[in-house]
């Protein structure tokens, strides 16, 4: 969700080449990638970069609790902020991260408010299990919301069972085994997964057509193998992460431009044929890719990210952009 501290949509897209050029976000990846004690995430997320991700600002406001809040796009025009699953996750980790380098109980404390706000704000259905919706529009994928995400389940998953093994309270690994049950169950009966030619993706935005952001299905992934490391016979993580990693495999050629990566592969008949990553999503696509081949010895993924990078050129970054700017024009986001 991008802010809406500037307030000029033009304005707002210049920002966002800016800080995609001059303040690009790298992620460094954990190197215990595999212990059942689970310590640092994939990626090594600080508090401070976590605050500043959208156009050089703020994207991010706190509420009395320390739960960070998000502004909304600008074309979202019923409310300014809102509590978002995936980035609560994201800045849980990051403190998270501060708590293992200062074993503090004020920052456990701090990580454990993460713990309980996913604790808190569930919602449960004898079908779907335990899901987390955000509640605000998807103009860009006609969702007017709440919506589910495969994403947000996985940093559910994430925080949930950090909080679990640090203080072995059983609810917290209860929730996390009923945040997988969604992955098993197609969008359109309120779960997470579309299932597709290539094999069940995981979304991060849903909708009535699949949308297949890359960058969120990869997430996904990472959530849902915390639980495999943590409890390696759970057979229905297992599959959910086998699975995931199959689809992967078969689906990154769909992503190769040629010349750049595409977010996604959103094929409504609404939305731009072509939409290219930014800078800042072709560089996390790299970093996410050799985390799979980290992870699973696969050399497609490691194939791609390399193709990814060597893609890295100024001449591919201004086709880029000009695509970009059509795909958010049509999108009406421009």
């Amino acid at each position: 969700m991008a802010a809406k501290a500037i307030g000029n949509k033009y304005l707002f897209f210049i920002f966002r080449i800016l800080r995609d050029v001059l303040k690009p976000i790298k992620w460094k990846i954990s190197k215990d990638l595999h212990s059942q004690k689970l310590g640092e995430y994939y990626f090594l997320f600080t508090e401070e970069a976590v605050r500043n991700q959208k156009g050089g600002q703020k994207s991010i406001t706190f509420d009395e609790d320390g739960i960070p809040m998000n502004l909304t796009y600008i074309d979202v025009k019923d409310k300014d902020k809102v509590y978002f699953p995936i980035t609560i996750g994201q800045v849980g980790l990051a403190v998270f991260h501060t708590y293992l380098k200062t074993k503090s109980e004020v920052d456990k404390n701090r990580f454990m408010r993460f713990v309980n706000w996913f604790d808190d704000n569930k919602l449960y259905d004898n079908k779907l299990g335990l899901r987390w919706l955000t509640d605000v529009a998807l103009p860009q994928y006609k969702n007017p919301g709440p919506w589910q995400s495969g994403f947000a389940q996985g940093r559910a998953i994430s925080i949930l069972l950090r909080g679990y093994q640090l203080t072995n309270e059983k609810k917290y690994l209860e929730l996390a085994e009923q945040a997988l049950i969604s992955f098993s169950i197609p969008v359109n009966e309120g779960g997470v997964t579309s299932f597709t030619e290539w094999g069940p993706f995981y979304e991060e935005y849903t909708s009535s057509i699949p949308t297949l952001v890359l960058n969120g299905m990869i997430f996904a992934i990472c959530g849902v193998y915390d639980f495999v490391r943590v409890f390696p016979d759970n057979k229905l993580a297992r599959k959910i992460f086998d699975d995931g990693i199959n689809t992967l495999e078969k689906i990154l050629p769909q992503y190769d431009l040629g010349y750049w990566s595409s977010y996604n592969l959103c094929k409504a008949e609404w939305y731009p044929s072509v939409d290219p990553a930014t800078i800042a999503y072709q560089k996390l696509h790299i970093i996410q890719l050799n985390l799979m081949f980290a992870l699973t010895q696969e050399k497609i993924f490691k194939e791609c990210a390399d193709k990814f990078k060597k893609q890295i050129k100024i001449k591919n970054i201004i086709k880029m952009y000009k695509k970009k700017y059509s795909a958010l024009k049509k999108m009406g986001r421009l």
